[in-house]
C-alpha cells in the first residue's frame, strides 16, 4: 500500500510542474504579444499619415491656428503625439482660444481627414452696451459720444469687450447697472436673466416721437431716459403694465419736445408726470 501511494506522488508533482511551466509560457506569451502590440500602436501613431498637419480656421484670422498648432505640441507622457489624429486635445484648444478672444462665443473643432483639423469660430452678438453703475449725466447719453468708455455685452448679460465704433448692437439704448465684479470684462449683468423686456419696452418709445437713449437698472426699479431728457420710472418686471399705463395717458403726454421732465410709472393704474419749468 505504501509503495503505491509514494509512487502516485511523484506522478502529481510532475502534472503540477508542467501546469505551472504551461501557465508561465502563456503568460510570458501573453506579455511578449502585448509589448509587440503597444510598440507597434506607438510606432503607427508617430507616423505621418495619422498626425496633423494643417489647421484651418473658418470665420476668423488664420493666425489663430497658432493656437492649435501650439496645444498640440509635445506628448503624452512622452510617447503618444499630441498631434496625433487619434488624441487630439479638442479640449485645450477650445479653452484657450476662448480665454484668449472674450468677443468669441463657441468654438467647433472638426477633424479634416487623418492630417487635417478645421475650427470654426462664432462670434457673440453684441445686444447693447452697458456704461457703468448710473448714468454720468442722465440724458447726457443722448450725445454722440455717450458710448465710449462702455463696454459690449450679449444675449446671457456676459460683457465680453470694449464699445466697438463697428459694432452695431441689437439695441440702441446705453445700460447702466452696478456690476459687483471687479473685473468688467468677463462678468455677466445681474439682471441677465430680466433684460429682454427690458428693452422690449423700452423699444416702444419709439412710437410715441422720442426713441430710449438709455436705461438704469436701480435695484427693482428702471429708469428710461429717451433722447428728449425725459425720464420714465417704472417698477422692474411690471413692463407691461407700465406700457398699458403709458398707452392711456397718450393723449395727456408729449415725450417728444422735452417738456416733461419724468414719468412715473410705478403706481398701478396710475401716471404721474413733473413737467420741466418754462425758461
Amino acid at each position: 500500500m505504501s509503495g503505491r501511494a509514494s509512487s502516485a506522488e511523484p506522478r502529481s508533482g510532475r502534472l503540477a510542474d508542467r501546469r505551472r511551466r504551461s501557465r508561465r509560457r502563456a503568460l510570458v506569451a501573453l506579455a511578449t504579444l502585448l509589448v509587440f502590440t503597444l510598440v507597434g500602436v506607438v510606432y503607427g501613431l508617430h507616423q505621418p499619415a495619422v498626425r496633423i498637419a494643417q489647421v484651418t480656421i473658418y470665420g476668423a484670422d488664420q493666425s489663430l491656428a497658432d493656437v492649435a498648432r501650439t496645444a498640440m505640441q509635445g506628448s503624452y507622457l512622452g510617447i503618444i503625439p499630441r498631434d496625433s489624429f487619434f488624441f487630439v486635445p479638442k479640449g485645450e484648444i477650445r479653452s484657450k482660444i476662448l480665454s484668449a478672444h472674450q468677443d468669441m462665443a463657441a468654438v467647433s473643432i472638426f477633424r479634416n481627414g487623418f492630417t487635417g483639423l478645421s475650427i470654426k469660430l462664432d462670434y457673440r452678438v453684441p445686444v447693447a452696451r452697458w456704461c457703468g453703475a448710473a448714468p454720468k449725466l442722465a440724458a447726457s447719453s443722448t450725445s454722440s459720444d455717450a458710448s465710449n468708455g462702455c463696454y459690449l455685452f450679449d444675449a446671457n448679460g456676459y460683457v465680453y469687450g470694449l464699445s466697438d465704433p463697428d459694432a452695431a448692437p441689437l439695441n440702441a439704448a446705453l445700460l447702466y447697472e452696478p456690476i459687483s465684479s471687479e473685473s468688467i470684462i468677463g462678468s455677466t449683468l445681474p439682471s441677465a436673466d430680466v433684460l429682454p423686456p427690458i428693452f422690449d419696452f423700452a423699444r416702444q418709445f419709439a412710437s410715441f416721437g422720442s426713441p430710449a437713449a438709455s436705461i438704469a437698472i436701480r435695484s427693482d426699479e428702471v429708469d428710461v431716459y429717451v433722447k428728449s431728457g425725459t425720464r420714465i420710472t417704472y417698477v422692474l418686471g411690471e413692463e407691461q403694465e407700465a406700457f398699458a399705463a403709458l398707452v392711456s395717458a397718450r393723449a395727456n403726454l408729449n415725450l417728444a419736445d422735452g417738456s416733461i421732465e419724468y414719468v412715473d410709472l410705478r403706481f398701478p393704474g396710475k401716471v404721474y408726470l413733473k413737467k420741466r419749468n418754462a425758461p
